[in-house]
């Protein structure tokens, strides 16, 4: 099981993905695609290209993408269409919130969840409380 982190900061994408990394550890392949081809802020349809094929590369099982704003998901589509049937069917693009999420879906990946599994522990993360106790008051 993977992740692909897309953020239109690159700093964003690829801090979240060391912290991914350390939660999952070795068994869970997650790449970042952040920025612009220039540096800017922004999502790069090239960029999240080369991490999916390189994910889909490292693993046999699916992989779930995680995303920042609603704008990065035209540049995800954008990104898919350059794929082979076949690759994208092994790619669940997901609504959670992009760091809560990720880090929940890795969990479930390191302990071998399937692709289905990995997504609805992301999904999960869209109702949990930050807070100690799960107080709303902020």
């Amino acid at each position: 099981m993977s992740l692909v982190l897309v953020s239109h900061s690159k700093s964003l994408a690829e801090g979240l993905r060391d912290m991914v990394v350390q939660v999952a550890g070795d068994n869970v392949h997650v790449a970042a695609a952040g920025g612009t081809a220039d540096g800017r802020l922004g999502t790069n349809a090239e960029a999240i290209v080369a991490a999916l094929r390189a994910i889909l590369a490292k693993s046999g099982d699916g992989v779930l993408v995680l995303l920042d704003l609603g704008s990065a998901w035209l540049s995800v589509e954008v990104a898919l269409e350059e794929l082979s049937d076949t690759e994208r069917a092994r790619i669940h693009v997901s609504e959670a919130p992009l760091v809560e999420g990720a880090v929940l879906a890795a969990v479930q990946a390191s302990v071998g969840g399937t692709l289905s599994e990995v997504a609805a522990a992301a999904a999960g993360a869209a109702s949990m409380s930050k807070a100690p106790g799960g107080s709303t008051n902020a």
